[in-house]
């Protein structure tokens, strides 16, 4: 199994930047795609951003784009997300997920169920 640990959440002011981190480990000898979700205070979980396994192919939610970019370092077994120019609507509890790729690059987005192992998640907080 692979277990993942998000770190870097915290509070900062609106236009400021923070970077999450996500560590894998366990059986890390697979290859996985890894996605970024957040659920805000009384809203659904939703999709932010995600990686293919080489970082070849990244994805965005359109209420990220442009703000936010995900990337990996596979030797570090870590995914992060950079995010600037923080608004207070980005405040949320932010999930990284993996999802077992096997041989192929190909992955799906969603749905939530498509990813094997999630964090535990890490709180973001933007004020204004």
């Amino acid at each position: 199994q692979v277990q993942l640990v998000e770190s870097g959440g915290g509070l900062v002011q609106a236009g400021g930047s923070l970077r999450l981190s996500c560590a894998a480990s366990g059986r890390t000898f697979s290859r996985y795609a890894m996605g970024w979700f957040r659920q805000a205070p009384g809203k659904e979980r939703e999709f932010a951003a995600a990686i293919s396994w080489s970082g070849g192919n990244t994805y965005y939610s359109d209420s990220v784009k442009g703000r936010f970019t995900i990337s990996r370092d596979n030797a570090k077994n870590t995914a992060y997300l950079q995010m600037n120019s923080l608004k207070p609507e980005d405040t949320a509890v932010y999930y990284c997920a993996a999802q077992l790729t096997g041989s192929t690059e190909r992955f799906a987005l969603l749905p939530e169920s498509a990813y094997d192992y999630w964090g535990q998640g890490t709180q973001v907080t933007v004020s204004s």
